[in-house]
């Protein structure tokens, strides 16, 4: 897994997992262990799912790259606390899913909170890794 800024401003987490390398055969498993993890955990809450490719082929103009065959977000929220309104900006988290033929991107923005970021990058590790969320 890496750490990089998008667009030199947003700080996101990485990982490339060839389909040799994982038990997940598409998205939609991978999107389903996910849910798995945020049921399981204290304080994550399950939002819903998002078919992002869906929604960009629905559009006039929607553009896909080449090669993406799934792309797919799992929402949820960790939040404890409301301590003010802007705190809002950065809620709820999300991680997504690229299913890309022989490999799947997964990616997934830094949340503010720790607990939240250790919680996440442990649950994609386990993607390659197998141990349970």
């Amino acid at each position: 897994m890496k750490q990089t800024l998008l667009q030199e401003k947003y700080p996101i987490y990485t990982l490339e997992v060839s389909k040799d390398e994982t038990r997940f055969a598409d998205s939609g498993s991978i999107i389903a262990y996910l849910k798995e993890c945020i049921d399981a955990h204290d304080i994550a809450s399950y939002i819903g799912e998002f078919d992002h490719m869906a929604h960009t082929q629905s559009l006039a103009n929607g553009e896909i790259a080449e090669g993406i065959e799934s792309a797919k977000h799992i929402l949820f929220c960790f939040g404890t606390k409301l301590p003010d309104p802007h705190v809002m900006a950065v809620r709820p988290r999300s991680i997504g899913v690229v299913d890309q033929g022989d490999r799947f991107t997964v990616t997934f923005l830094e949340a503010p909170m720790p607990p939240a970021n250790e919680a996440m990058e442990r649950w994609v590790k386990a993607i390659v890794e197998q141990p349970a969320c």
